[in-house]
Order: C-alpha cells, then structure tokens, then sequence
C-alpha cells in the first residue's frame, strides 16, 4: 500500500472518476470535468473561457475543478462558446446541472452538521482513497449504531436523545461511502492498540464492534491495521488524522484534523506530505492484515466473555 500522489495522467490509475454522479458534490465535479473536455476540444484557453462568463480565469478552473457550484447560465454560455449543439450532450449537462443543486442527502441533519463535517462528508463521496489514523476510537466510517452512540453521548452528555439518533443516523449515512459495490472508495484504517482496549459503551457493545471490524476487514476494498503500543509511542503521531485522495483531475490531497468542535483542513503540499509520510510510517509500523485480524478477534471474544459473566 502506498500513500503516495496519484500518478501523472496516462499512467495506470487505481479509480477513475466517481460512477455514480447522482449525489451534488459528485455531479459538481463530472460537470467540471467535462467542461473542461469541451473546452480543450474547442481549442480555448481559460482567458478566452473567463471573458465568456464575464469573471477570471481562476473562476473557470474552480468551475472545472468542480470547487464552486455552477451557475446555469454560466454553463449554457460556455457551452454555445464552445460550439456544443449535440442533443445528447446538451441533455446530460442538464441532467447534472440539476443534481448539483440538489439539497444532499444530510440536509436532512442539517441542524446537527456543522459546516465543517458537512464539508468533510462531501469530499468522502468524491474521495478515491480515505487513509486515516485513529488514537482513541473507531472511525465514524466503521462505527455500529451503538458504538457511535456510546462515543456521541460521552462527546455530547448533554444531548437529548432526538439529537443523539440523529448524529447516529449520520454516520451510518456516511458509511455508505463504503458499502456500495459499484462506488469507488478504498478505506485504509489505522488503529492505536488502545482501540481496541477501550470498553466504550461495555462489553456488548463492544462485543458487536469488534464483530463488524472482522467482517469489514473482509472486504476488498477495506483494510483495518493495528499499530501496537510500542511502535505508537515512538512514532508519537500527533493525534488523529485523515488523508482524502482524489482522482486525477480533481481536488488536490487534502488532510482533515478533527477537533472537539471544530476541524482543520490542510491543502498546502508541505503539510500534505509531511502527514502522507508519517501515515506511511504507521502503516509500516501496523501489524500484517493476519495479525491485526486476530488481535481483533481476541479482542472479541474477551468482550463476549465479559459480556456473559455480565448477563450470566
């Protein structure tokens, strides 16, 4: 495994674009992208495009990046520019002009997403890798029902219960990133040993958490990893983090630091690498798949055994 850049364009990619431009962030950037196909094919410049919408060239190359949402008429005037009269083409810029605008399927939560989670599940569903290192908890992106509500209710004892639900509906609606076989996503989980020692929500809940990292691990385009105490230490990563890969022509690499209340979000190439390297390093350091399986299954089946002399 490998967090390196994507390759340079005509190499051997692992994913190609999202197949599934039916959600708004994913829509936003076909359409960019195929803009700018149209706009290479007709042989113009960003300038020239720029004058066509009446703005700058960097408002064209966010438009074609897919990091600004489209404006209808901006599109059409592009499009006449460009000398697209093709029916079929025409119908399907429409078609994705009118699911960028879409409300997203978390609108729905929108009064317990802030702006900076609301930008974190985006950029999820139009990542091609999710490498992440996690200190004290599993991912959202592989947490049961009750293990994501047992973390919410100690982040939030304050929470009423409506509020809880809601937050748990959330992750589980983000997890759907990684369980539709048609997408694209591959999930590299890195876990602290102390993950998997932390008794959050008891033995049961736990029990059935460890039960679905067995299963997840599984699965092709999942891999869950355990660093031992021992080789955490002396990494001393500095708290939890998240590496977003996109594919080639997207956004660039981005890395997501999650804080009690807030997140940062780092784009410069010296911050990337320097937390691409030491992901790698984690990674390096991590148990085999073998190995991390089995720790995770002992873990299992020390939680059940507490959780029957629990019940009896």
């Amino acid at each position: 495994m490998s967090l390196s850049p994507d390759p340079a364009p005509g190499a051997p990619r692992e994913a190609g674009p999202d197949p599934l431009p039916d959600r708004p962030a994913a829509a936003v950037k076909v359409l960019g992208s195929m803009l700018r196909d149209l706009r290479l094919e007709s042989d113009m410049g960003l300038k020239a495009a720029a004058d066509v919408v009446r703005g700058s060239a960097s408002k064209v190359s966010r438009l074609e990046r897919g990091e600004s949402p489209p404006k209808h008429r901006d599109v059409m005037e592009l499009l006449k520019a460009y000398g697209v009269r093709e029916p079929g083409t025409l119908a399907t810029v429409e078609d994705l002009l009118r699911k960028a605008v879409q409300k997203p399927w978390w609108h729905r939560y929108a009064d317990v997403t802030p702006g900076w989670l609301r930008r974190l599940i985006s950029l999820e569903e139009s990542a091609t890798r999710i490498s992440t290192w996690e200190v004290h908890v599993v991912p959202g992106l592989l947490q049961t029902p009750d293990y994501a509500r047992a973390v919410i209710r100690n982040g939030l004892p304050d929470a009423d219960p409506r509020e809880i639900e809601q937050r748990v509906a959330l992750r589980r609606g983000r997890q759907e990133v990684l369980g539709n076989g048609q997408r694209t996503q591959t999930l590299v989980a890195l876990l602290d040993e102390s993950v998997l020692a932390r008794p959050v929500g008891g033995p049961a809940v736990m029990a059935d958490q460890m039960r679905f990292l067995l299963e997840a691990i599984e699965r092709r385009r999942i891999q869950v990893r355990i660093v031992r105490f021992a080789k955490s230490a002396t990494l001393t990563p500095p708290s939890s983090m998240t590496l977003l890969r996109f594919a080639h022509g997207g956004l660039q690499e981005l890395v997501y630091l999650e804080h009690v209340e807030a997140a940062t979000y780092l784009s410069r190439v010296k911050d990337v690498e320097r937390y691409r390297a030491l992901l790698e390093s984690l990674y390096l350091a991590a148990e085999s798949r073998a190995r991390s399986k089995a720790m995770i299954r002992e873990a299992h089946d020390r939680y059940r055994a507490e959780q029957r002399a629990v019940t009896g």
